[in-house]
């Protein structure tokens, strides 16, 4: 998910391990907790820390930080997953295939959403049906991409309308019983049911989908307690009719949203906000010292990078791929992470993270290590570089400090005319990436939506994916996914997609920097807070003193 790191990519999403340094995309965590508990238990209202969403809150097109959390309180999926990213059967109550194509899902059933309306296989479908249909442009749309008859609803050739209203791949059998076949066997598929995109809708939505996406009706662990206030909150309450393993053992959440990472934390300093999930660079050396057991700082499944705009000339062709590669040499990542996030980031050699199964610290090899002479080489190689070269970032997220670093390597290194270009908030920055107007680099980052290296690949690097901000476009990437999916087991798939990493190296649309822990801390006025390998704080399982 982009957040401030996930391609809400970072802002954002769908985000968690990832600062709200870096807007994130994609939407990974749960909200769970680890514990079953009796409803109605558990003290008062927990504060947090948090962005603006960047979209009205709808489950195929949220895929930043700030949206997802709201997302992950208020909606519950098939399955959720653990602390440590291991999937649990929630609204499913069992997911089933012989051959990885054909799929039965059947639901447990009780589950309403909180307007009384009964959680049931159509609402599954339809939503699914909803999220992928062109006409409707979701951000996540891309997800549904596996299923038979996607490409009828969602055409890839530019200009071309769709030529039906629902994917052939799904059929609802009974109230709690759907099929699912796919385009071909995907051995990853059940992995990804509890990403964001694939939440059910309340019959309700479709009659007002603007006014649904402004206050949403979900079947999580929280409701909505009032009206979602623009740049200041956002509150949800308890949801008695909650039916999921882990009931929360708080009252609820009152989101709060900052501008400016210093103001969080000034404000958990102070126990006016409870949880914080990103510390700003400028208090990385002292948070620890500060906060004290408060203190958060753990390895999670977030990438950071900043990434290039390929549909722009500059950035097209051989020569300007070599030019990439070259700036990607000049970054000295060991230095950085070292003397600016003190320790709480891991230079990366890859792009994904070392957290998940496929991980290999040699796929990148001496692209991503500091070579001065090699990046020089490389650079007259390419021609050279003239003209200025900016980094994009959102001002509210903390990454001044690690662009400008970066930016003195590259300029010390190349003699390459290298600033940032800061853009007052997250929501800011997203929308020319989105509508694919950026003139610049941008910092991007990536937290997992599911604990898969494919993950870390196919979201962000396959053509028309909806977090493909670079606008990256390999048929031989895309094969490899392909080919990945297609393999028995999850094992078999690794190596493919593993071939298909290699390529983005080769060809370097995003420039990895370093993987991300999870930086935050909570007040004294908590207890039980924990983040789990996402990067998301378990919400549900905080109490209030």
């Amino acid at each position: 998910m982009r957040g401030s790191l996930a391609r809400a990519r970072w802002v954002t999403a769908a985000a968690g391990a990832a600062s709200l340094a870096l807007v994130l995309s994609a939407c990974g965590g749960t909200t769970t907790s680890t514990t079953p508990t009796a409803a109605g238990g558990g003290g008062g209202v927990i504060l947090a820390a948090s962005t603006e969403p960047q979209n009205p809150l709808l489950p195929a097109n949220t895929n930043e930080v700030g949206g997802c959390l709201i997302m992950k309180l208020l909606f519950e999926g098939l399955i959720n997953y653990d602390a440590q990213g291991k999937p649990v059967n929630e609204v499913a109550s069992s997911i089933d295939s012989t051959d990885g194509q054909n799929y039965t899902i059947k639901l447990n059933p009780g589950w309403k959403f909180s307007n009384g309306e009964a959680v049931d296989a159509k609402s599954f479908v339809d939503a699914w049906n909803f999220g992928a249909l062109l006409d409707n442009a979701q951000l996540n749309a891309y997800f549904f991409e596996p299923i038979e008859g996607y490409a009828d609803v969602h055409p890839d050739a530019v200009g071309a309308k769709a030529t039906a209203k629902t994917m052939k791949g799904l059929a609802v059998v009974d109230a709690t019983t759907f099929t699912v076949k796919l385009s071909s066997p995907q051995a990853s598929f059940p992995l990804r049911l509890g990403y964001t995109a694939f939440y059910p809708l309340p019959q309700a939505a479709y009659k007002d989908i603007k006014a649904f996406g402004e206050a949403p009706i979900g079947n999580g662990p929280y409701m909505l307690a009032g009206a979602w206030v623009h740049n200041v909150d956002i509150k949800v309450k308890k949801n008695p009719d909650y039916k999921g393993t882990f009931v929360p053992k708080n009252a609820g959440v009152d989101v709060k949203v900052y501008t400016d990472q210093n103001a969080s934390y000034a404000d958990l300093l102070a126990n006016n906000v409870d949880v914080v999930q990103g510390i700003h660079d400028n208090a990385l050396a002292s948070f620890t010292s500060a906060l004290g057991s408060r203190a958060i700082n753990q390895p999670a499944g977030v990438f950071q990078a900043f990434d290039f705009p390929l549909y722009q000339p500059e950035w097209k062709g051989d020569n300007a791929k070599k030019v990439r590669q070259a700036i990607s040499m000049a970054i000295d990542r060991k230095t950085i992470t070292e003397k600016i996030f003190q320790g709480t980031r891991t230079p990366a050699n890859d792009f994904s993270s070392p957290v998940v199964a496929g991980y290999d610290p040699s796929i990148c090899g001496d692209l991503c290590v500091f070579d001065p002479a090699k990046s020089k080489a490389k650079l007259a190689e390419a021609g050279g570089f003239t003209g200025k070269f900016e980094i994009a970032y959102n001002a509210d997220g903390g990454n001044k400090s690690w662009v400008d670093a970066v930016c003195n390597s590259i300029k010390n290194t190349l003699a390459i005319d290298c600033s940032g270009k800061s853009y007052p908030d997250s929501k800011s920055l997203r929308d020319p990436i989105t509508k694919g107007v950026m003139k610049t680099a941008f910092q991007a980052g990536w937290q997992m939506e599911y604990p898969a290296l494919e993950n870390f690949l196919a979201p962000l690097y396959a053509k028309g994916a909806g977090t493909n901000d670079s606008h990256y476009d390999n048929p031989a990437f895309d094969a490899l996914l392909k080919k990945g999916d297609t393999a028995k087991t999850l094992d078999e798939s690794i190596a493919d997609f593993q071939d298909a990493e290699r390529l983005v190296v080769q060809d370097m649309p995003s420039i990895p920097l370093w993987y991300s822990n999870t930086t935050g801390g909570y007040s004294e006025k908590v207890s039980n807070v924990k983040f789990d390998v996402f990067g998301v704080p378990i919400y549900t399982n905080i109490t209030k003193k």
